[in-house]
């Protein structure tokens, strides 16, 4: 399950250093891809030459890496990374993470992280039972962050106790239960999904449409049947293909074919993602026969298509949940408020065209999610990224247990 992740090391001034080679070693075993962030402390135990041997990237330590100006952004990597694992964990540096003590990369890397946190303490035995390092470990775990507990040993009191770090094995199969778990967390799920376009015919062989190509959708269906989910994935004419068993495409041509099948399959549906770029109108005469040019002008009368997502909105009951997408050039976050609200979405997905090289047709994708609580900005990903970041913030919204 780890294969593609993308996994922040934290590295700290424990004797336990020399143990991140072997976690190195074995999440790029399971096909991880491994940024080491070490602690100058953690520099002492271990050289960077070696992790950055064995991750074939540089080590990160301080925030400027030279004297030119270029510097490391925590912010950046917080958006990069899948997990965070801080092994070996110092007591110092629980202490910092639980009061937010922002004195070195590590921990600026920490509190900019938006994927989850696992910690995996390494200390004296007697150092871990105080109780200003259980405390300090609550507060961590309150805040969401996993912790993975130490091995056992022997106090100085002669009584066993923990606080020796976990073998790397441990350590990473900690890792891989998550994200196995994380796998199937829409299981038993349905999920009414739109993607493409729609066609608006003008006569039998000329139509109103737009340059979507589908990716998103497609994307999005492939990762919530991935997690256990069955979809109804009702899309526009597309050159796309499904893959997942747990996907029932339903192909529609014009906006008012969307818009029945919506209606009928959302009632019975847990959430609805609409990414489909549906026509904003429609010609109000559709000729028969093909129409000939002429050298006269022609003019085509437009009528407004239903508005889908309008009309869910008006549908939805509390247990489910919409997710809307925006396509903006202009006041990009203030268009996607109003269509947050008017419509009744639990959150809006916001793409923007002033990103080049995203959107239409292409693989890539730059988003930010708009919801009540506000704003979540994501880097320039794959669609296929993207969409994990887009359902792992449906998953968070939605209702448990699942109530279909």
């Amino acid at each position: 399950m780890l294969k593609g992740k993308k996994i922040v090391l934290g590295i700290t001034g424990s004797i336990a250093a020399y143990k991140a080679c072997y976690v190195i070693r074995e999440l790029v075993r399971r096909g991880a891809e491994v940024q080491v962030v070490i602690t100058p402390a953690g520099k002492e135990f271990i050289t960077p030459i070696t992790l950055s041997a064995l991750t074939q990237k540089p080590v990160i330590s301080e925030f400027f890496s030279q004297r030119d100006g270029t510097w490391n952004s925590h912010v950046s990597l917080g958006l990069w990374a899948d997990a965070m694992l801080i092994a070996p964990c110092t007591a110092a540096t629980i202490g910092k993470m639980a009061h937010g003590v922002a004195d070195n990369m590590l921990i600026t890397t920490y509190l900019s992280m938006k994927a989850p946190v696992f910690i995996a303490p390494a200390m004296d035995l007697d150092m871990y039972a105080h109780p200003s390092t259980q405390r300090n470990l609550k507060i961590l775990s309150n805040y969401g962050n996993h912790i993975i507990e130490p091995a056992s040993g022997f106090l100085a009191s002669g009584l066993e106790g923990k606080g020796r770090m976990q073998e790397p094995e441990v350590i990473v199969q900690a890792l891989d239960d998550f994200f196995e778990e994380k796998e199937k967390d829409l299981k038993y799920g349905r999920i009414l999904i739109t993607a493409g376009p729609t066609y608006e015919k003008i006569d039998p062989v000329r139509f109103i449409g737009n340059y979507s190509s589908g990716k998103m959708g497609f994307a999005l269906a492939e990762e919530c049947a991935r997690r256990g989910a069955k979809v109804d994935l009702v899309t526009g004419p597309v050159a796309l293909t499904c893959r997942h068993e747990n996907i029932n495409r339903i192909d529609v041509e014009s906006c008012q074919e969307m818009y029945d099948v919506c209606h009928e399959r959302f009632k019975g549906a847990n959430a609805a993602i609409l990414c489909a770029a549906v026509a904003d109108f429609r010609p109000i005469a559709v000729a028969d026969k093909k129409i000939k040019r002429g050298n006269d002008g022609f003019a085509i009368e437009l009528a407004p298509n239903p508005d889908i997502a309008a009309s869910l909105g008006k549908m939805k009951d509390e247990n489910q949940v919409m997710v809307g997408f925006a396509l903006e050039t202009d006041n990009e976050e203030q268009h996607a408020t109003e269509k947050l609200r008017k419509k009744n979405l639990d959150f809006i997905v916001l793409n923007s065209l002033r990103n080049e090289g995203t959107c239409f047709k292409s693989d890539e994708n730059q988003i930010k999610i708009l919801s009540a609580d506000g704003i979540r900005e994501y880097g320039r990903k794959p669609k296929s990224e993207v969409a994990s970041d887009i359902i792992d913030y449906l998953v968070e919204v939605m209702p448990e247990p699942l109530p279909f």
